[in-house]
């Protein structure tokens, strides 16, 4: 028996999503922060594009949200047309409990991301959690 390549088994859950940000950011382990963004389609399938951002600051910045808005359309207009899902990881170092900075981090993507399809994970200390689990992403609605 094979196993599929990532880009051939599509993700039709949040429990899905989540753990194939265990396998893709495989180990866990950061010791300084970044935000990773893919990109499932419609039919859950993620796109071969995983983009790291390194030397994220501890609270939300504007330039790099309004970058992230930008790069997020483009992709979805222009490889999944125009509809998809957008997948981030909030990978740092310390403990896998969401702190105050992360909840930041939220309500940021929420305010830049409300018409979009997305969700966040956090990645640290070995595991990846879900903070948010995003609508059915295998509808990239």
């Amino acid at each position: 028996m094979t196993t599929p390549s990532l880009d051939d088994a599509p993700v039709r859950s949040a429990a899905e999503l989540t753990a194939r940000w265990r396998v893709l950011l495989d180990p866990p382990l950061f010791t300084a922060r970044s935000l990773w963004l893919t990109w499932l389609g419609a039919d859950g399938r993620q796109l071969p594009i995983v983009i790291p951002v390194d030397g994220v600051p501890l609270g939300p910045d504007v330039a790099l949200l309004v970058d992230l808005r930008q790069v997020h359309g483009s992709v979805v207009a222009d490889q999944l047309g125009g509809r998809g899902h957008l997948a981030l990881a909030l990978c740092r170092p310390g403990t896998c409990s969401p702190t105050p900075e992360d909840d930041a981090w939220v309500e940021a993507l929420r305010e830049l991301l409300d018409d979009a399809s997305w969700s966040l994970h956090l990645a640290a200390d070995g595991d990846v959690v879900a903070l948010v689990a995003g609508p059915d992403v295998s509808r990239g609605s």
